[in-house]
């Protein structure tokens, strides 16, 4: 049974989302790509909203086994940082509810993991990605392009339990009961839609 991991790149006015299935060896395959959008026009209230709204589809369709997340770090601009921080809050919240593991990485695990080098740019990371998991061109916006090397990230984080959190929890018994009876009912959803 394949590995699902959702990569999330938190934003508030673009949350970037990536879903990618374990394939041989370091192998990897795009299932989905995209961005989760709000208004900024809108209140604060109503744009958590629509993200957690968006989040919760994506992970009811996906079913993964793990959400990574882009870890909030320092910058400047604290505004930016406190809806990445909101929207990480959302993502985190949506997995814990379901059972589902999660991982943080910060962009420069990512782009180490991606690239090899923890200095890469956008640009390096988008061409690894279409090198990588054999796409027409890179994923856009950059956010999206971004939750794709998070969830690859995650996937090559190596064998072991997937950590819930910093105090070294595995996933439980029931969660992974809960986890295989969900990834069971979505690919025999997938199936049956397909012979429809």
């Amino acid at each position: 049974m394949s590995l699902r991991v959702l990569g999330v790149d938190p934003g508030l006015t673009r949350c970037g989302i990536g879903v990618l299935d374990a394939g041989a060896g370091r192998g990897a395959h795009l299932v989905d790509v995209g961005v989760i959008r709000s208004d900024p026009d809108d209140g604060i209230d109503r744009r958590l909203l629509r993200i957690s709204g968006g989040l919760r589809e994506v992970i009811e369709r996906h079913a993964p086994d793990v959400v990574a997340v882009e870890r909030v770090f320092s910058q400047n601009n604290t505004p930016t940082v406190m809806g990445t921080a909101q929207v990480s809050g959302i993502a985190i919240l949506l997995a814990a509810e379901r059972g589902i593991p999660i991982a943080m990485h910060t962009p420069s695990e990512v782009k180490a993991a991606v690239t090899g080098s923890g200095r890469a740019d956008k640009k390096q990371i988008q061409a690894m990605l279409v090198r990588l998991l054999g796409l027409p061109g890179p994923p856009r916006p950059a956010d999206a392009a971004d939750a794709l090397a998070i969830a690859l990230t995650q996937l090559w984080r190596g064998p072991g339990p997937v950590r819930l959190d910093s105090s070294g929890g595995a996933r439980t018994s029931a969660q992974t009961v809960w986890a295989d009876a969900e990834r069971s009912a979505r690919r025999a959803r997938d199936t049956s839609t397909s012979r429809s």
